[in-house]
């Protein structure tokens, strides 16, 4: 295909080829049949939409074939899917529904009870795991691909709007186009040497930028098999990935954690994963690749497509890599503008000039951010100046490796320096008992922020704060500001539905919520349980 090449025109390739296309349990589906079921759905969608509707549908589905199949239907037929997370709730849910403009919603009975009570004027609601839905389809199942269309179809057709997560305000739909979603698809196949030999495990939401751009769109465009998970399973993740002979997969959040949580095996190593592509593994990359045999390539992409970054040869440890062919990428001052300094590390490793190092990542060069639904306040504050703004924390080294230092809403400034939740996350990380950390800010008495933890361990009572603050005393790299103020302990973490910690959640929560929490007192470097009264002097001064 072309560098335009459209999502549609790799939909109408797979007519005809009789391959396996789609796994889900026992359900298999040749490329064909993916290709007829795509085009049976997009005639249906021509049908139901009202005249003058925008060419929008919503699917509020698990990993289920009926969301793979809308995906390419909706290629086919100009249209484009807001994929609604069902964790959202009540007026949220339906905010996201009718901000993108929904006139069909593609759902199925499980998630039926969350449209209870709901207003959703002019949107038809398909339950797909019915009788009915089967009759409602069943005189278009003889369609081919191209007979229906609602809208143009080509490389600059709207295929998604995918919300991006954010801890203030309403999510935003970003736009993305056939065009990009497919030369996505492309660089990553290419980058990854996959082919159509491979299989592709989705275990990561449908309804979220990464599976569909990272994994989905991949193996469309290289004719790869595609194996679906409804839901992340840590416990049912290596039997899948043997069932189904998956040789790749995408990742996000705490999935690798999670992974590294279940019991070792003696055949950990037995199957067929070569490769994984994510974010937010860190230093657990190394004790994945350690166990499972599998390597682990931590990637950075903004969801809307303003920057990337590209691991090359030779990229040092810590580090992303470094800007992708096509981009101008600096980290700045976000309020001048101003290029950060250059990190200077010792020679532990030790990032010795984090203040003035560490700033947002921007991308000066012309980029294919496609801008938001019906947003241009939120499009504005990404564009501004001619620049693309990550909202994203890094600092850069001399060779110009770029290095993730924390979203920007995950930065604490304590006694007047800036610190990135994730370098500390890093660090904690690598207790052994520890099976997940998130770190946050809580107010200080004064000014600024404290620093907070929570460690997730199998058993919160075994905690032992001696051990840990011996731990602390011997991490090189840990910055006299970083040691944690207060620790709380938990049995999990709390994370969103694409597995990510809900720090949002926990900043929420601040010093108490009823859980096991320590604190060091200013001047002490032992950790001793959080009182009553200890909260009192801990809470921020009136």
């Amino acid at each position: 295909m072309t560098k335009r090449a459209s999502i549609a025109a790799y939909v109408q390739r797979q007519w005809g080829d009789r391959r396996t296309a789609l796994r889900c349990g026992d359900l298999e589906l040749t490329h064909h049949q993916v290709a007829a079921g795509a085009a049976a759905r997009a005639a249906l969608l021509a049908e139901l939409l009202p005249r003058g509707a925008e060419p929008h549908l919503g699917v509020l589905l698990d990993n289920t074939p009926e969301f793979a199949l809308w995906l390419s239907a909706a290629a086919l037929a100009g249209a484009a899917v807001a994929g609604i997370n069902p964790t959202r709730r009540g007026p949220e849910l339906a905010r996201d529904i009718l901000h993108t403009e929904c006139a069909v919603l593609v759902t199925g009975r499980a998630h039926l009870p969350l449209l209870d009570g709901l207003e959703l004027p002019r949107v038809r609601v398909l339950v797909t795991d019915t009788e009915a839905y089967d009759q409602l389809l069943a005189p278009y199942r003889g369609a081919t691909p191209g007979d229906a269309t609602v809208g143009p179809v080509g490389p600059r057709s709207r295929l998604l709007l995918y919300f991006t997560s954010g801890s203030t305000g309403a999510p935003k739909a970003a736009i993305c186009t056939q065009g990009r979603l497919a030369a996505a698809g492309e660089s990553l196949a290419s980058h990854f040497a996959l082919g159509r030999e491979d299989v592709h495990y989705i275990c990561m939401p449908l309804f979220h930028g990464n599976a569909v751009i990272a994994n989905w769109a991949p193996a469309l465009t290289t004719g790869a098999t595609v194996a679906l998970r409804d839901r992340f399973s840590a416990s049912g993740f290596l039997d899948d990935v043997r069932a189904y002979g998956a040789t790749y997969f995408t990742y996000v959040g705490r999935a690798v954690q999670y992974l590294l949580a279940t019991p070792a095996r003696p055949d950990d190593r037995a199957h067929t994963l070569r490769t994984g592509f994510g974010t937010e593994a860190g230093a657990d990359a190394d004790r994945f690749a350690a166990r499972f045999g599998v390597r682990l390539v931590e990637g950075y992409g903004s969801s809307e497509g303003g920057a990337a970054i590209q691991r090359t040869p030779g990229t040092p440890p810590g580090a992303i890599g470094g800007a992708a062919p096509g981009s101008d990428l600096a980290v700045v001052d976000p309020e001048t503008g101003r290029d950060c300094e250059t990190a200077r590390f010792d020679a532990a490793g030790r990032l010795l000039n984090g203040a003035a190092a560490i700033g947002e990542l921007v991308n000066r060069a012309p980029n294919p951010f496609e801008g938001y639904w019906r947003n241009p306040a939120a499009e504005a504050e990404r564009r501004r100046g001619g620049w693309y703004w990550t909202g994203d924390l890094f600092f850069r080294d001399a060779d110009g490796f770029l290095y993730f230092a924390a979203r920007a809403d995950d930065r604490l400034r304590v006694d007047s320096e800036n610190l990135a939740a994730a370098m500390i996350e890093n660090i904690l990380a690598r207790w052994e008992p520890v099976r997940g950390v998130a770190v946050y800010a809580v107010p200080d008495p004064v000014t600024g922020d404290q620093v907070m933890a929570a460690l997730a361990l199998p058993d919160p009572t075994s905690f032992d704060p001696a051990a840990f603050a011996e731990f602390l005393a011997v991490q090189t790299d840990l910055g006299t500001k970083m040691a944690p103020r207060f620790v709380r302990v938990m049995a999990g973490l709390p994370v969103t539905a694409t597995n990510k910690v809900w720090r949002a959640g926990l900043r929420g929560e601040g010093f108490w919520s009823g859980g096991i929490v320590w604190w060091r007192p200013p001047g002490d470097s032992a950790y001793r349980r959080l009182t009553s009264t200890d909260l009192a002097a801990a809470l921020p001064r009136s």
